[in-house]
This record gives C-alpha cells, sequence and structure tokens, in this order.
C-alpha cells in the first residue's frame, strides 16, 4: 500500500511547513468550525469576528435572541441553521458542565485534554451538529490531542491517490487515516493534503502535471489527461 509518510515527505518538501493561527481555546476553535461548513475562510472568519464583535461571552450569544445570531453569523452562509446550532451546543453545553458541578467558567473546555482521545471525541461529538471532523480540529489544534481531521479536500485526495478504500466513508476515513500518518505528522500532513486538493488535487480538472505526487498517484496513473 502507499506509504502516508512518503505523502507527507513529498508535500513537506513542496510546500514546506504549513502556517498555523496562534491556538484558540477549544471552544472559539468549535464554533469556528461550525461556521466554517460550506463556505470559504475569508466568509467564516467575518463571521466569527463579527460574532464576537456583537456578543463580548459565550453566555451572551447563548441567551441572545436567535435572530441576531443569525444576523451577526449571515457571512458563513445557512445562517439559520449555524445560529440555532451554535446556541444549541452552547445550550447542552451550559446544562453538562452545571450537572458536573463544573465551576464558574462553563465554556472553559480545556478540561478535554486530560482525557483521552477516544474520550474527548466522544464529549465533544454528543453535540448535535459535531461530527468526528469537527472534534478532530478540536482536538489537533486547540487541545494538542492526537487526531487527523479530513475534510472534503483530503478524502478527495487520499482517495485519489489509493491511500483508502475508495468505498470508504469520511467517517471511517479518520480513524483509517490516524492509522496511516505517523502522529508527529498529523498537523503538517492535514495542512498540507488540504492545500493540494485547493490548488491541485481539485474536484473538477486536477493539475496532474504539477502534482508532487503525480507517480505514486492512482488517479493520474488512469487519467493520462487530468
Amino acid at each position: 500500500m502507499l506509504n502516508a509518510l512518503t505523502i507527507h515527505q513529498r508535500l513537506f518538501e513542496f510546500y514546506g511547513h504549513p502556517e498555523w493561527s496562534k491556538p484558540s481555546s477549544p471552544l472559539d476553535e468549535l464554533i469556528v468550525t461550525v461556521l466554517s461548513q460550506n463556505t470559504n475562510d475569508k466568509n467564516r472568519d467575518r463571521a466569527f469576528q463579527a460574532l464576537k464583535e456583537r456578543f463580548p461571552t459565550w453566555v451572551m450569544v447563548r441567551d441572545a435572541d436567535p435572530s441576531a445570531v443569525i444576523d451577526a453569523i449571515r457571512s458563513a452562509g445557512l445562517a439559520n441553521q449555524k445560529g440555532q446550532r451554535i446556541q444549541a451546543i452552547l445550550q447542552a453545553i451550559s446544562d453538562q458542565r452545571n450537572q458536573e458541578n463544573a465551576g464558574q467558567d462553563l465554556f472553559d473546555l480545556n478540561f478535554l485534554a486530560k482525557l483521552s482521545p477516544q474520550e474527548a471525541r466522544q464529549w465533544l461529538m454528543q453535540f448535535k451538529g459535531v461530527g468526528p471532523k469537527t472534534a478532530a480540529i478540536v482536538m489537533l489544534f486547540s487541545l494538542g490531542m492526537l487526531a487527523f481531521p479530513v475534510d472534503t479536500h483530503i478524502y478527495r485526495v487520499t482517495g485519489r491517490l489509493g491511500l483508502r478504500p475508495a468505498n470508504m466513508s469520511v467517517e471511517q476515513a479518520h480513524a483509517h487515516l490516524e492509522a496511516q500518518f505517523p502522529p508527529e505528522t498529523y498537523t503538517a500532513a492535514h495542512l498540507n493534503l488540504i492545500r493540494l486538493g485547493r490548488e491541485i488535487c481539485q474536484a473538477r480538472r486536477p493539475n496532474c502535471p504539477v502534482c508532487p505526487l503525480q507517480d505514486i498517484c492512482d488517479y493520474a496513473s488512469t487519467h493520462k489527461r487530468c
């Protein structure tokens, strides 16, 4: 089978060490990821900034009139759905943390770093709208825990490469790719695979001739004109 470490090394040589912004708090990262669904990074960031400017605390977001939350995040698209989801997540976290007698700061989720990766993932995924990708992003980028988030770009690229079975679901791909890549490569491999998917291995008309993985890619070997 294709070696995931080879893919990481090739992409690292091609793109270099990927830059990542300063880590956000776990809850900030969770909400940002909800906002990112079906939109681009620019619109996601505009929506998050607008939400934080209008409501300085997560308690205020939780208790706000839903129409005001929807209006604040409109630039992210699907605002009605995302606004409702964000407020529901905040309320569910409040309810659970109150029951656990967690103290004053209900929205400090750093306690998750003390759990096992499996326990942290399960805790995050108990909330409606939080799937394996969102949980893995929070774990990897905010909690420093081992996880390999699989977005649409990574799913497409790894399928074309032959790094995962063609009929494997996105949900199944998280555990599969975590097992393929060495843990120390998770962050760089995740970010560089996304960049490859956005810039070269696009859904339509992938630019195979300039791809650093062309010679080891199943798709390139069978699509000579890609």
